[in-house]
């Protein structure tokens, strides 16, 4: 008797070889600031960027949608599902409404600055509300949604996990979702998770949503002027098969300045995986680009 065939890889239902190094370089925190999607938007047109993710409860989402909205099917957009505003003097609600969802409110009517605190005070049911109000937002403003990742990771928490993949079988687009890691997770904070993250990729996976292989999400953990090597670590350290690969490029200035003190960070991704420079050193290092609308296409 013939031994069973094993499935095809997700690379290989993507086209590639399974050994191949498959990055989806993706921009995080659209809709963050001005100065986000400048860098994003940029770097989706000029760069090795091949898709982002939109934050949709921040100030600067209607200019994210109407970029989107101007240019149908030209960016390969997502929701960066948002339970916290994180920032000292820049912060943002939910969108569902302070009523809708109180318990992610804090007590300065905002969302909560940690996901620990989200954590701790939410309630699930509340949470699934709040996602699917972000998903729908973004649906109403034009926005070709292609996939969903959760902002600081606060939707991974385990009791939020069972919705994240309700809601991506319910809207029928790929979610983030990789098969546990413990080393990672440990590295996250999220050792004892990893049953629960477990459970997600098998329902996922059982609604017949793919799973990357993957997650590289070492943005912005260097310091001013470690941008190169930072960048060529990354890349080096990347294996075969389809990584997230995560980053927030976006454009220097004042305003950035005055929100994030990793703006510095975000001006180096922007400006390295924005350009020439970056599509060259993924090149040099024989690793191939896929967007997160490809994935979703083998869903049709």
């Amino acid at each position: 008797m013939s031994a069973p065939v094993a499935p095809p890889s997700l690379a290989e239902r993507l086209g590639f070889a399974a050994s191949d190094r498959i990055a989806v370089v993706h921009a995080d925190d659209i809709g963050m600031c001005h100065a986000a999607n400048e860098g994003a938007f940029d770097a989706l047109e000029h760069g090795v960027v091949t898709c982002g993710s939109i934050m949709v409860p921040c100030p600067w989402f209607p200019e994210a949608a109407a970029r989107a909205r101007a240019n149908p099917g030209a960016y390969d957009l997502g929701v960066h599902l948002t339970l916290n505003a994180e920032w000292s003097r820049y912060r943002w609600g939910p969108v569902a409404g302070r009523r809708a969802v109180p318990s992610l409110v804090d007590a300065e009517g905002y969302l909560p600055r940690t996901s620990l605190e989200v954590a701790k005070r939410a309630k699930p049911a509340e949470v699934e509300t709040e996602l699917r109000a972000q998903i729908e937002m973004a649906l109403s403003a034009g926005i070709d949604v292609t996939h969903l990742d959760a902002h600081m990771g606060t939707a991974f928490f385990p009791p939020f996990l069972e919705s994240y993949a309700k809601l991506a079988q319910e809207f029928r687009i790929p979610a983030l979702a990789v098969t546990p890691d413990p080393p990672a997770l440990a590295r996250a904070g999220l050792a004892g998770a990893a049953d629960m993250i477990r459970r997600v990729v098998e329902l996922l996976s059982a609604a017949g949503l793919p799973i990357l292989d993957a997650l590289d999400s070492n943005s912005l953990g260097f310091p001013a002027g470690g941008g190169e090597a930072h960048a060529q670590s990354r890349l080096a350290g990347l294996g075969a098969g389809v990584t997230y690969f995560i980053l927030h490029p976006a454009r220097d200035g004042e305003e950035l300045r005055a929100i994030t003190p990793d703006h510095h960070a975000r001006a180096f991704e922007h400006q390295f995986y924005g350009s020439a420079r970056g599509r060259a050193a993924l090149a040099e290092a024989g690793i191939c680009t896929v967007g997160m609308r490809a994935l979703r296409d083998l869903l049709a």
